[in-house]
């Protein structure tokens, strides 16, 4: 998963990024609200962490603004704020969750991978795509059930070409939601290509049907069709 961090209490956002990365999340960082406003109208991410009282605004009109450009990320509001009032406001303006300072970072990560399974996979514990069958929280990809052995990448690639079966992927829309603002310094997309050679490999060897499908000039799309 894409999240991003809108908390301007540095310390805390050093400790949730450390902490998700470790769990194989793909994080970054927004201080101030005009930073975070900027960041969720450039890049698309899976879900948003962000904090009522911020340096130049309130995370409350950040929601408002995601929701009014219909992204379909999800949204976790962290605020020292417990008032029931606030949690209301929150709530009924989009925000899947509440959780009050201080909270446990495992905690957070359960709600993180509700969201995950709603968004990408209606709620499912597993994702069955005919002889695939992916356990996202366990990181796991299994074809005629047996275990392949993927890197991070190449499982993040799988499990995001199952969320978005049969539909175009761009290469830098690929690429941005895989690395986020590392994509900016790239200089091409040629690892990329690497890493979705090697999956494409390792499904083939253990009996997958080729689903990855090279839409030349633009990018790829996970054909679940083929074969069928």
């Amino acid at each position: 998963m894409k999240i991003l961090i809108i908390e301007d209490e540095k310390a805390l956002s050093d400790a949730v990024v450390n902490y998700l990365t470790a769990e194989d999340y793909l994080c970054e960082a927004a201080y101030d609200y005009e930073t975070a406003v900027e960041k969720t109208e450039l890049y698309d991410y899976d879900c948003v962490l962000v904090d009522i009282n911020l340096p130049g605004g309130s995370g409350l009109d950040i929601i408002r603004l995601v929701k009014k450009r219909k992204k379909s990320m999800g949204i976790i509001i962290i605020s020292a704020r417990n008032s029931l009032d606030d949690k209301i406001e929150g709530l009924d303006i989009g925000a899947d969750h509440y959780l009050t300072k201080p909270f446990h970072l495992a905690e957070l990560n359960a709600q993180l991978k509700s969201i995950h399974r709603r968004i990408n996979f209606d709620g499912n514990n597993q994702i069955i795509i005919n002889e695939i069958k992916i356990m996202p929280d366990a990181h796991q990809v299994f074809v005629h059930d047996n275990l392949l052995k993927l890197t991070k990448k190449e499982y993040e690639l799988m499990q995001f070409f199952a969320a978005n079966k049969n539909k175009v992927i761009t290469k830098t829309g690929l690429a941005e939601h895989l690395w986020g603002d590392y994509m900016e310094v790239a200089d091409s997309y040629d690892f990329i290509y690497g890493h979705i050679k090697n999956l494409r490999k390792k499904l083939l060897a253990n009996g997958c049907r080729d689903y990855i499908q090279t839409i030349y000039g633009v990018g790829y799309k996970f054909d679940t069709s083929i074969g069928n």
